[in-house]
């Protein structure tokens, strides 16, 4: 996909990935609309980048509408259109099962939902126009498993599952679905601050273990993914071989990351 000259909507645009996206893509000729529910620093990233900022809650299918509308009133057709904004609420202080119904809401909404609610108003755009590129940021977790973010996971493997729906469904409608799933990077959902800069103790879930990678490498990876028109994007190749291990001996796997948990812990014998 050219990106020189394309009207590019990426929420959760304020701050980490979404942030640095929104630099590259501009560096990259795009005019971009950067949508987030803190208007302010979405202010602040769209003066850098001569853009566009737009507040919205991922989670409210009309104003993921309303966004679209602006950014298409401003900048013309959408033609690229990054799933960004994610959260994560962490299990409850009994495991998996006992995270309360809000967490498990909001991460639906938010880490699925959301993809969805873009699909809706994109593709029938981007068909009507021949085409366009869908870019939904999971997770590696949504691959394989986050330990002790049950909500955030499932979450992430709906997210997974949906984006495949959606590039075998449209695929032959000229739409390219990009599918993010890095494990950590430097944000604020690991511990940094904006600039990756550590604010206190890094890392979650053992999410770290292969090395925390910065916002702007995996804005990179993506802009290569899109170019390249590859479906899956892993900015930690490692992910690839756990993936293929799981694959393989489901049951081994488990029992690997049930070791894995207990060191995590402490729990060790």
């Amino acid at each position: 996909m050219e990106l020189n000259n394309t009207a590019a909507l990426v929420t959760g645009g304020a701050h980490g990935i979404g942030r640095a996206l929104c630099r590259a893509l501009h560096a990259a000729g795009a005019r971009v609309a950067v949508a987030d529910l803190d208007f302010a620093s979405a202010r602040g990233v769209a003066a850098e980048i001569d853009g566009l900022a737009l507040k919205v809650d991922v989670a409210n299918e009309q104003e993921i509408i309303d966004v679209v509308n602006r950014t298409e009133a401003e900048f013309g057709p959408v033609s690229l259109f990054v799933s960004n904004a994610g959260v994560a609420c962490g299990d409850g202080p009994n495991g998996a099962a006992s995270a309360p119904d809000e967490h498990w809401r909001t991460c639906l909404d938010v880490n699925l939902m959301a993809h969805v609610y873009a699909a809706r108003v994109m593709i029938p755009r981007m068909k009507t126009r021949g085409g366009g590129c869908l870019v939904n940021v999971a997770s590696a977790a949504g691959l394989l498993c986050q330990i002790g973010e049950a909500a955030y996971t499932a979450s992430k493997h709906a997210a997974v599952a949906f984006a495949e729906s959606l590039a075998i469904t449209h695929g032959d409608d000229g739409i390219q679905v990009c599918l993010v799933c890095p494990q950590a990077v430097a944000t604020r959902m690991t511990g940094f601050d904006d600039d990756g800069q550590a604010e206190g103790e890094t890392g979650f879930g053992g999410n770290d273990v292969d090395g925390i990678v910065s916002s702007d490498y995996v804005a990179d990876c993506i802009l290569d993914g899109i170019r390249e028109q590859r479906f899956l994007v892993l900015p930690h190749p490692e992910v690839t071989t756990y993936f293929q291990r799981k694959a393989a001996d489901h049951d081994r796997w488990v029992a690997g990351m049930q070791r894995f948990r207990r060191r995590m812990f402490g729990e060790d014998a």
